[in-house]
């Protein structure tokens, strides 16, 4: 590379870290991979990993786009970094960080915090959303920290989400992207920024407001690559380092979805479907849009908390014969699953699943559980599989219908990224529920592209994000529905699927009281 055309997306996901360079048409260059351990747990239920382990595997990739992919690193116009979301790190006044990073998976709550008093308490007892509050309190690792590990909570000088901590250690200043703050911590979602000094969420969670970074919209600069962050990366030491966003908001916009109308499906850990906004809307009442990736505008996101993670579940509980075959083959299980169940018809024999193996905050309640329906003698794990996938569809099409009613606008096209969306059987079943086409973005590293379309605005190598959509994606294959195959899903989603948590919902709250669980 010769001339700074040439884009560097840095992609840290939960189990693996990527560097990517993309070229000013969205075209992959160059990617490298480290896989990394999602977390380690201490306890039952805890989630953890070494700050310092996403720092190390950031130097290993980038050293080997230079080294061994043959990328020129002086071709780079600019980096920027997507990170997963709500992952924090308590750093000492040093910078260093004080315990293992607390991963977005952990489940630890912090029980018996006050509950929010004055004014913003009667409100709350006044919505009757009191519960949801105190689930916020509940989550907030800060204040389990703060209660827990009082000594190190008195030594944590910053306390920032991971994407905060990558960017210090790229920068050498405490600076972030405002579409990076997704967790719970004391933002204002309206406002796109810290909340003010009399926002109730500084009375719910213990963070002091000089603990958090500086912040800065998606596509400004944070800063320049340092030269302690140069001699580990192989980073020219100066290159701008710009403000991407949280890895979701990037895959929407790498998936080129910037303008309402059009829905982003992700089939990831947690599943996804999200619109982009100009307008603040609440899509579940009192449960804020996060940031969009595109200064200024809200993604109003409906998630399936443990979404595609279902696959993996399906793997360990029921595929060891697939396990068995991929191994001898050098493949992917996962790979083998469509042959799985080409056989079984839409609708698995009747067999429906509701995806709700974690709990919600408010819809579906914290005492949802995952249920499947319609077993009989016939049914194998094949049909258990199909039945996941549907599951999924359905509970991402009740999504739409709710960002559609809350928002007023219709969605008229899919587009579908994540590692689920590379099977051909789950993307037809998602055009077949939702009675839309739904269409792969032409790259499959959707949230990188995201990153990288950032800094080619930020940058000024696109006028604005339109420009950079128009230029950078495109669609790769498309599935359209089938129309008999709709029909029959129609009518399981209608008459079947979407009565089910209603009618569960009482069995779900006597199994929680009896049992304990979920807690």
């Amino acid at each position: 590379m010769t001339t700074k055309t040439h884009l560097l997306a840095i992609d840290v996901g939960t189990q693996s870290v990527r560097a990517i360079v993309f070229d000013l048409a969205g075209t992959i260059v160059a990617r490298e991979q480290v896989l990394i351990e999602p977390y380690f747990s201490r306890q039952p239920g805890w989630a953890e990993q070494d700050a310092d382990l996403y720092w190390q595997a950031i130097g290993t990739a980038c050293s080997a786009l230079w080294n061994k992919h043959g990328v020129d690193p002086a071709g780079l116009a600019g980096v920027a970094l997507t990170t997963q979301r709500a992952t924090s790190v308590s750093l000492d006044a040093q910078g260093k960080p004080l315990r293992p990073a607390i991963v977005w998976l952990d489940q630890r709550r912090a029980e018996h915090e006050p509950p929010v008093g004055g004014l913003w308490g009667f409100l709350f007892r006044l919505a009757r959303v009191s519960d949801t509050i105190a689930s916020f309190q509940a989550q907030a690792k800060a204040n389990w920290l703060h209660a827990q590990e009082p000594a190190l909570w008195a030594k944590t000088d910053r306390f920032l989400l991971l994407s905060g901590y990558l960017n210090f250690r790229l920068c050498g200043k405490f600076v972030d992207s405002v579409a990076s703050q997704v967790g719970y911590i004391p933002f204002d979602y309206r406002k796109l920024a810290w909340a003010g000094a009399r926002d109730w969420k500084w009375q719910a969670v213990r963070i002091r407001r000089q603990q958090l970074p500086e912040l800065q919209p998606p596509g400004a600069r944070l800063g320049e690559i340092s030269a302690d962050a140069a001699a580990h990366t192989g980073l020219p030491q100066g290159l701008p380092l710009i403000a991407a966003a949280a890895d979701k908001a990037n895959e929407v916009l790498g998936a080129g979805v910037a303008e309402p109308g059009i829905a982003c499906l992700s089939f990831g850990t947690t599943a996804t479907i999200n619109t982009v906004s100009r307008k603040y809307v609440e899509v579940t009442p009192f449960i804020p849009p996060y940031p969009a990736a595109v200064p200024g505008a809200y993604a109003t996101e409906i998630q399936i908390y443990r979404g595609f993670w279902m696959v993996s579940w399906f793997k360990q509980q029921f595929a060891h014969r697939e396990q068995e075959l991929a191994s001898s083959q050098g493949v992917a299980p996962e790979t083998l699953f469509d042959d799985l169940v080409r056989d079984v018809p839409p609708g698995s024999m009747g067999l429906t699943l509701q995806p709700y193996w974690s709990p919600g905050v408010r819809d579906p309640g914290p005492e949802a559980k995952g249920a499947i329906i319609g077993f009989g003698d016939v049914h194998t794990r094949a049909h258990i599989y199909r039945a996941i996938l549907e599951g999924l569809a359905y509970a991402l099409r009740q999504g739409r219908e709710q960002i559609e009613k809350r928002t007023g606008r219709k969605i008229t096209r899919l587009v579908v990224a994540g590692g689920g969306s590379q099977s051909d059987v789950a993307m037809q079943i998602t055009a077949d529920i939702f009675g839309l086409p739904a269409e792969r973005p032409h790259v499959y590293e959707a949230s990188a592209l995201g990153a990288a379309m950032n800094v080619a605005v930020g940058l000024g190598l696109y006028p604005d994000y339109p420009a950079a959509v128009q230029a950078m994606t495109r669609s790769g294959k498309v599935f359209t529905p089938n129309p008999a195959t709709q029909d029959i899903y129609e009518k399981l989603y209608q008459r079947v699927y979407t009565k089910m948590y209603r009618q569960l919902q009482p069995l779900y709250q006597d199994i929680r009281e009896i049992t304990g669980y979920p807690p």
